[in-house]
This record gives structure tokens, sequence and C-alpha cells, in this order.
């Protein structure tokens, strides 16, 4: 069975299953929703715990088989935590984790919680994973997107009894907050607790937010890969601005650009060549956000185009390598910035045209 996080709570209140799976790489979401099944557990029972975590190639999985299999001392249910923190168990692990799985049907008195990063869709089609997904509850915990994030602060502000003031101003309170920690969503959590303790249920003021937020952004360069994609321009330069303050390797940046270059090249030769989009993607192992960001990208594109782009990102490798190029900056922050702008103003969203015509121009573009 499958849950969504908005999901959660309502599965619980109808009762417990004796197999939980939480994956995802937004460690606040997996730690609340990990929380909440503990809870509910501890109200039905499951007052001993046992948890294991596993590092290395020589851990042994026996521990978690008998831990599995016993019978507690102190309590008549146990709570059996497994974390996976690399998200490959391995050949000996893949067999305990499934053996675990099978044990959990009519297990009433043990419940088992797998805890687990993000994982690829190999991964996810794994007979161990496999097991995990028909035989217990599967939480998928997607990160908070970016546009997404200004909404999900009003509500968490909502839930003690705070709020931002109604129309533009509350807007422009939203986005100063989710600019100052982007990328970091326990940050944002912890920032918006505060906000309970120094100021009182109702609304929030512009210059109350702003004297009580920290700057606590992390940025991420390959969420700048994906901002880039999305056309946001003021955000790359931002995040450019982050990953140079924190000291990011500019050579990683530069291969997170051009990485995604060479991909929509690949990706647009193989459409060209006859190969369906769906397929050219998983081809270039094109998933998730940036799955959904080249489908919409791509169309527009021309070969000119790319080969532009990829012209640009070999001039910005040399700059980076200490060599100077005629009409490029010879700061390699600021070749890396008029790069990732390149980029970003093609991939910028333009006007709507009427439907039949839309599809026609995007046909066309994709046969350029």
């Amino acid at each position: 069975m499958q849950l969504s996080p908005n999901q959660l709570q309502t599965h619980l209140q109808k009762g417990l299953k004796s197999l939980y799976t939480l994956h995802g790489d937004e460690p606040l979401l997996i730690q609340e929703a990990a929380d909440a099944i503990r809870a509910v557990a501890r109200s039905q029972g499951f007052t001993e715990r046992s948890s294991h975590t596993v590092s290395g190639t020589r851990f042994d999985w026996s521990a978690v088989l008998a831990a599995g299999g016993s019978m507690s001392l102190f309590s008549e249910k146990q709570l059996l935590e497994l974390r996976i923190p690399s998200g490959k168990p391995g050949k000996e692990g893949a067999q305990a984790v499934t053996e675990l799985a099978q044990r959990s049907r009519g297990a009433d008195d043990t419940l088992t919680l797998i805890l687990l990063p993000r994982l690829d869709r190999t991964t996810q089609s794994s007979a161990w994973f496999g097991a995990l997904d028909s035989l217990g509850v599967t939480l998928q915990v997607e990160s908070v997107g970016r546009n997404a994030l200004p909404q999900w602060i009003a509500q968490r502000l909502s839930a003690q009894g705070q709020r931002v003031l109604a129309g533009e101003e509350g807007q422009r309170t939203l986005q100063f907050f989710a600019d100052r920690v982007e990328g970091n969503l326990l940050a944002a959590h912890q920032e918006i607790q505060k906000l309970a303790l120094l100021f009182a249920p109702g609304e929030l003021g512009f210059e109350q937010v702003e004297s009580a937020v920290l700057n606590v952004a992390r940025y991420d360069v390959f969420k700048l890969s994906e901002a880039v994609l999305a056309g946001q321009s003021r955000r790359v330069a931002r995040m450019l601005e982050g990953l140079q303050a924190e000291g990011e390797a500019e050579v990683l940046v530069h291969y997170t650009l051009s990485e995604d270059i060479r991909a929509l090249k690949r990706v647009k030769d193989a459409v060209g060549a006859g190969r369906p989009l769906p397929l050219a993607l998983r081809e270039q192992r094109v998933w998730g956000a940036k799955e959904r960001l080249f489908e919409r990208v791509l169309p527009r594109l021309s070969d000119a185009t790319l080969a532009q782009w990829l012209q640009a990102a070999h001039q910005v490798d040399g700059i980076i390598k200490g060599l100077k190029r005629a009409d490029w900056p010879l700061d390699n922050w600021q070749a890396l910035q008029r790069l990732a702008l390149l980029v970003c103003r093609e991939c910028q969203l333009q006007p709507t045209a009427p439907r039949g015509r839309q599809a026609a121009l995007s046909h066309e573009r994709m046969k350029a």
C-alpha cells in the first residue's frame, strides 16, 4: 500500500499496520512521519523499541532478524526500526529485508519501521523493495519545491495560529521567508516555531518576520540546475552568489550546468532519430522534477541553440582552468553566471499560444 504524507494521519486513525517503509530526501518530513507512527504505536502498547542503522559491508543482519523474531522481556509489543542511509542493503541485506517483510504478515506484536533515503527507479523496482511495498505501507516523502515553499510556510504558520497579512504584503512576507530558508526545510521549521515564541497568535507583519527570521539558506548545486531549467533568473543569480559565499567548487557548478546541456543535446538527438521522448529521457537517466523540466524546454530548443550552449560551456571550462577567453569575464563566478543565465533566459516560460498552434509549434521545434 502506498500513501502520501498528507494521507498518513487519516490512515493511522484507522489502525496500525505491522510494516511501514519511509523513503525520501527531506529529513524533517521523514522525521515527522516517523514520529507520528511512533506516537500511535506507543499509545497501542508498543513500548519497547530497538533501533539498527546499516553501516559498512560487515553489518550484522542476523542481529536485526533476531530482534524482529524475539519476544520482549518487558513488553508484549515492540517497535523495530531499521535505517539504511545508503538505500543499498546489499545482497545479504536484501534477503534480510525481504524476510522482515514476510515476517510482518500477521505479526501483531512487532511493528517494523524502515527508513530509507530517496530511491531511484532501479532500487524501487528491486525485489526487496517490492516485498516492502506489497506487504506493508510505503510512504514516499517528496521535497517541498521552491514554488510551493511560501504556501508550505503559510500552512505551518496557520497550524500554530499565525498568519501573514492578506494580499500583496502577505505574499511579499512569505517570499522573503522562503528566500531566507531556501533548501533548508528543517531551518524553516525552526524559524516558524521561533515566531510562535516571539509573537502572539494572529497576523504577522513583514517587519516582524524580517526581524526574526535568520538567513539560513542552504544552496544546493543540483537545485541550481533545476532553477536554470525552470528559467528562474533572479533565483539563479541569488543561488550562485550563495554557492560562491559557501565556498562551493566552481568546477562542480560548471559540471552540473554543462552536464544538463549535454543531456538536452543527447535527448534531442535521440528524439530526432525517432526515439520516443519518455524512452530517451530514461536512457539519459533524467527523472523526477528534471524530467518534467526537460519535457517543457526541449520543444523550443534548436540545434543551433544547443550548439551555442555547448560552445559556451567549453569556453567557461577553459576560464575555470585559467585560460582567458575573448568576450568572456575573467572571474570564474561571473563566467558561470553568464553561462547559467544564457540557458536560463531560453528556458523562461513563454506566452501560451492557442492549443492547436502551440502543438504545431512544438512539433516543428522538436524536428528542427
